[in-house]
């Protein structure tokens, strides 16, 4: 009989938050057992809705979505994100260098399917939001991971970046603010990338769908307002600051030095027509998110949900004996570090697994965002401070004689 393999484009991606682990508390679920989900930044999930405004401009512009939109999205929509754009400092954006999308993840792939051949090279941070990595190899090219250094508050190793660029390297994929480690980068690392780009003629691929996230005071700089003769294709969309995860509700912007990328345009346009439009529903909210009151932000500061949230899970994890984690600056995930020796680790992944077995929470290894050692794992620090510390008091307890066979 005959057999119906994946393809063989698929032998290269390696996407495994959607690995054995998850598998397992999937089944668990199934049979009836309760699982703490910390795997997925989905603040729907914990209790995070989306601005009241937004659920009306849905219902109110119900009718006037049912046919398909121009291939790059309605002009209501991308006229806030040009305006958007204008008003954070990005260089040389029209509103025909805008493109919506069924949320960033849609316009990542297309990116980079535009973009690549067998043998092209993107560097992409370790670690790194792993779509990235798996949207590189399923366009054919190659996935080449810089270090971004713990000790050095998550920031990206640019003289590592430095020896990996060859004639073969495209672009460079920046995740800032980062996820999973929260990092928030400084103006002088994003100029180094601009620097690097402008010498080696290279685009450069920014992910900032958490800058509207930002704590402590700080200011989120796009690479795209410093970068006026480098060729920057920049991501962000509604997901997380406006808690629509769900509406898929993203966009992307070519900004920049775009004169030597007329094919590459014109393969985004292709690839864009080719799905017809993104979901058009979804496009209504954007110019009322973007132009109305920002409510994420008294999330982020002292007394609201999400500073505090990340203010206990900083302490409490670095009050675990055999655990530390550097502080994230943004977005609403830690990436805690474990002590290998102490606990006699190997597999970073079967420790996730026996954790979920032992407590029925599920957290993800660093290996799935394509981290080098057995040595990290995310947490999401979305839920309220009550089941936070249920996690814990859950990873004490179990690291306290947990020793890996």
């Amino acid at each position: 009989m005959k057999q119906f393999d994946k393809s063989t484009k698929l032998d290269g991606v390696s996407y495994d938050v959607r690995g054995p682990v998850l598998e397992e508390a999937e089944r668990m679920i199934e049979v009836g057992v309760k699982i703490l989900k910390l795997n997925t930044g989905n603040p729907a999930a914990f209790d995070f809705h989306a601005p009241d405004e937004i659920i009306r401009d849905l219902i109110l512009n119900a009718r006037n979505s049912e046919g398909y939109s121009d291939a790059k999205g309605i002009f209501s929509a991308r006229k806030a994100i040009e305006q958007e754009c204008q008003l954070k400092g990005f260089h040389n954006v029209t509103i025909n260098d805008i493109y919506t999308g069924n949320g960033v993840s849609e316009l990542i792939t297309m990116s980079m399917q535009g973009l690549l051949d067998k043998g092209d090279e993107v560097l992409v941070p370790m670690p790194d939001y792993p779509l990235w990595t798996a949207s590189v190899s399923l366009a054919g090219g190659t996935p080449v991971h810089y270090i971004c250094d713990e000790q050095a508050e998550w920031y990206p190793d640019m003289e590592d970046i430095k020896k990996k660029i060859t004639s073969r390297t495209k672009g460079i994929v920046i995740i800032n603010p980062n996820n999973p480690t929260g990092a928030l980068y400084p103006r002088e690392i994003l100029e180094s990338f601009v620097d690097l780009a402008r010498e080696h003629q290279l685009i450069l691929f920014a992910d900032e769908i958490y800058d509207r996230l930002v704590m402590d005071g700080l200011t989120h700089i796009p690479v795209a307002s410093i970068a006026p003769d480098v060729f920057v294709i920049t991501f962000n969309g509604l997901s997380k600051s406006h808690r629509v995860a769900g509406f898929r509700s993203g966009w992307m912007v070519l900004s920049g030095d775009k004169s030597k990328g007329a094919g590459y345009i014109e393969g985004l346009n292709m690839l864009a027509s080719m799905r017809l439009c993104s979901n058009v529903l979804s496009q209504q909210i954007i110019q009322t998110a973007l132009g109305g009151y920002q409510s994420v932000d008294k999330l982020l500061l002292p007394g609201g949900r999400i500073y505090e949230q990340r203010e206990f899970i900083y302490q409490a994890i670095n009050d675990i004996p055999g655990l530390s984690a550097v502080k994230p600056k943004a977005a609403f995930y830690i990436f805690p570090k474990i002590d290998v020796d102490k606990f006699n680790i190997v597999n970073d992944e079967q420790f996730v697994l026996d954790f979920l077995h032992k407590y029925k929470i599920l957290l993800v290894h660093g290996g799935g965002f394509n981290w080098q050692a057995p040595d990290h794992f995310r947490i999401v620090y979305l839920p309220r401070i009550e089941e936070l510390k249920q996690t814990t008091d859950s990873l004490a307890d179990f690291l306290y004689d947990y020793q890996q066979k």
